[in-house]
């Protein structure tokens, strides 16, 4: 994928930049030991990837030292981490998937998206929020839909009591 940057980085490589951007967000700096176990790969896998993201100016590494990502770096490894954090609330709220499922499918996602989808998404998501014919009661309705096997008759129902609720003087 091609990042905000301009940098050409695969999925693997974006997953490297946003676990060391949690591990220093948690603890300043990142540990190559600390990246394998979160990412249960092997430490050679861990310093094949360091190599490369810091010939590629991404993070500042030195072998046997700790780990930390250059501005640069850092501006992707944020918005990688904004793409999951999007699509995570996406499935776990709108959809209604559990947490798990949630971030694992948004793990898979972030990397297939690009900067204008996902703002694209982003922007829907806070329409459906905000805008007074979405909300709570629509999100509410969804999942009452989905667990009724969609049927249309409950949508009839559902559709009157929200057209009474909007015709309703505002207070």
């Amino acid at each position: 994928m091609v990042s905000a940057a301009g940098e050409e980085l695969s999925s693997n490589l974006e997953d490297y930049l946003e676990t060391i951007y949690h591990l220093e967000k948690e603890s300043r700096v990142a540990r190559a030991k600390d990246i394998a176990e979160r990412l249960d790969v092997s430490r050679a896998s861990v310093t094949g990837a360091l190599k490369t993201l810091g010939e590629k100016g991404l993070i500042n590494y030195e072998p046997y030292s700790y780990v930390t990502l250059t501005k640069k770096g850092q501006g992707i490894a944020s918005e990688v981490d904004r793409r999951h954090r999007v699509l995570k609330g996406f499935f776990q709220d709108f959809l209604q998937l559990g947490p798990e499922v949630s971030d694992a499918n948004a793990c898979r996602v972030e990397h297939a998206m690009d900067q204008e989808a996902i703002n694209r998404l982003v922007d829907f998501l806070a329409f459906l929020v905000e805008c007074p014919r979405t909300g709570p009661d629509w999100l509410e309705s969804f999942d009452r839909y989905c667990r009724d096997q969609r049927n249309p008759e409950r949508c009839r129902s559902c559709l009157e009591q929200c057209l009474a609720r909007a015709s309703e003087p505002a207070s």
